[in-house]
């Protein structure tokens, strides 16, 4: 059977506190790595010009729409001729070293034509010492042509998957996620989701929004596991430091959060836990102009509610928390 060229789909769009890592750890494995760049203003570009198997091209779409970047990845992927296995992840997230011994890579790209490959998130937490799991999530595609058919603009597939393809679920080998191993970037990730999520799902409820956008504060303290330090040592071994990042203090979904304010008002967003942090504070930092319009615009009804949920996060998955969120829900249009 002939090889598969191996390449990785990447959407970039200010990822230069992790890139350099991410580009080291994937020239390992891949034959070509294809990055969309988003009109990145921190230096993206230039990182990803350094690496030889990098593909570089443009997402020029002033707005975020995921189906959209993932076709533009894809599309470039097949103008490689010949057999092609698809793997496509963000730059935050790298192989488990068990990628360079585990026969179950030789399996992947062994796979038919048209096989999903699933594997599983290994969620790293600050400080690198422990993580938990996710469920298997498709990651890989072995390529034949189907189209990737998505309508949701946020969280979709990032591959084809198509009815009753053959499913492949890969067990040893995991992908390390980094995005909360820097808390408050990640915080001002979701704070954007949540935004996003509001403007352009208005029918969509701020109690479900809390809930999706809140969810590493619910993890099982059961599914929390030692990181291995094999995961680390093995990647030093190859010269590549996963620990290392340079994330900043101001994140610049931040600044597309403040540009909702202006665009929307912030009551507009007075359901949404927004509010925990200082947005004048963060305008200054920004050179925003507009800083003194970034007042809490909440009700102490939201704040009571916000309260709740904060509370009952962790607890949000049993029945009666579940019967109390339907109330609150129905009764109060939250």
């Amino acid at each position: 059977m002939t090889q598969p060229t191996i390449i990785c789909l990447t959407p970039v769009r200010n990822e230069a506190w992790i890139l350099d890592r991410f580009l080291q750890a994937s020239s390992l494995w891949a034959d070509y790595i294809i990055i969309a760049d988003q009109m990145s203003t921190d230096g993206s570009q230039e990182i990803a010009k350094k690496y030889k198997k990098v593909i570089l091209i443009d997402n020029p779409s002033e707005t975020f729409n995921e189906p959209e970047r993932k076709l533009l990845l894809i599309n470039e992927a097949r103008k490689i001729e010949g057999p092609r296995l698809l793997i496509a992840l963000d730059a935050d997230e790298i192989f488990s070293p068990e990628i360079f011994h585990s026969k179950e890579w030789n399996r992947m790209l062994e796979s038919k034509p048209g096989t999903i490959i699933q594997f599983r998130w290994a969620n790293l937490m600050p400080e690198f010492k422990k993580y938990w799991s996710s469920e298997f999530i498709p990651f890989a595609y072995m390529d034949n042509g189907a189209t990737h058919d998505q309508k949701s603009k946020i969280h979709t597939a990032r591959i084809p998957v198509p009815k009753n393809a053959p499913i492949l679920k890969i067990q040893e080998i995991m992908i390390m996620h980094f995005q909360y191993t820097h808390w408050k970037r990640m915080q001002s990730k979701h704070r954007w989701y949540q935004c996003y999520e509001k403007i352009t799902y208005p029918e969509k409820s701020a109690l479900d929004i809390f809930r999706m956008y809140h969810h590493m504060y619910s993890t099982n303290k059961e599914l929390i596991k030692p990181l291995p330090k094999a995961w680390l040592n093995e990647y030093k071994k190859k010269q590549i430091d996963i620990t290392k990042s340079n994330s900043g203090k101001v994140f610049w979904w931040d600044e597309k959060v403040l540009n909702y304010f202006d665009e929307y008002g912030t009551t507009h967003f007075s359901k949404l836990n927004l509010w925990a942090v200082n947005w004048k504070s963060i305008a200054e930092k920004l050179n925003n102009k507009n800083k003194l319009h970034y007042n809490d615009p909440r009700k102490l009804s939201d704040k009571l509610i916000q309260h709740y949920l904060r509370l009952t996060q962790k607890k949000s998955k049993k029945k009666i928390i579940r019967r109390i969120d339907r109330k609150i829900k129905s009764l109060v249009q939250y």
